[in-house]
C-alpha cells in the first residue's frame, strides 16, 4: 500500500468519523497521528477502526488520549485481522472546563510498516 492519509487535514469542533479507505492486503502498518492545532484544557481521542464490508466497523487500535499538538505514532499489525478490507479514523473530542467548543486541528497518516531484519556479524 502506498503512504497515504487515512484522515487529511482536518479542523473539527465535535466528534466525527472519516472517510473509508480500501486496502488490498492485510500488511503491518505504521499509523501516524500528527496535531497541528489545539485550545488549552481539551482533549482528543482517536481509533483506528477496520471493516470487511463497508457497512459494519470494529474497533482496531486507539492512540492515547492527547491533550497537546504533536506527533504521534502507533503500528497496527493487520496480520491479526486478515478479514479487513476498509480502515476509517474516529475521534472523540472534550473540553475539561467552559462551554466554548472543543478545537482541533489534526491528520492521520498511514503507511506500510518497514520491518529490519538483523543480519549476521
Amino acid at each position: 500500500m502506498p503512504p497515504r492519509f487515512l484522515l487529511p487535514e482536518t479542523v473539527a469542533h465535535t466528534d466525527g468519523v472519516g472517510a473509508e479507505l480500501a486496502i488490498e492486503r492485510s500488511s503491518p502498518l505504521l499509523l501516524t497521528l500528527s496535531i497541528h492545532r489545539i485550545v488549552e484544557r481539551e482533549s482528543l481521542e482517536v481509533s483506528i477502526c477496520g471493516s470487511t464490508d463497508g457497512s459494519h466497523w470494529r474497533p482496531l487500535a486507539s492512540f492515547p488520549q492527547k491533550s497537546y499538538c504533536g506527533t504521534y505514532c502507533m503500528d497496527l499489525d493487520l496480520g491479526r485481522h486478515p478479514d479487513i478490507r476498509y480502515l476509517r479514523a474516529q475521534w472523540k473530542m472534550g473540553r475539561w472546563v467552559g462551554t466554548q467548543r472543543p478545537l482541533f486541528g489534526f491528520d492521520v497518516f498511514v503507511e506500510e510498516l518497514k520491518m529490519q531484519h538483523a543480519g549476521a556479524a
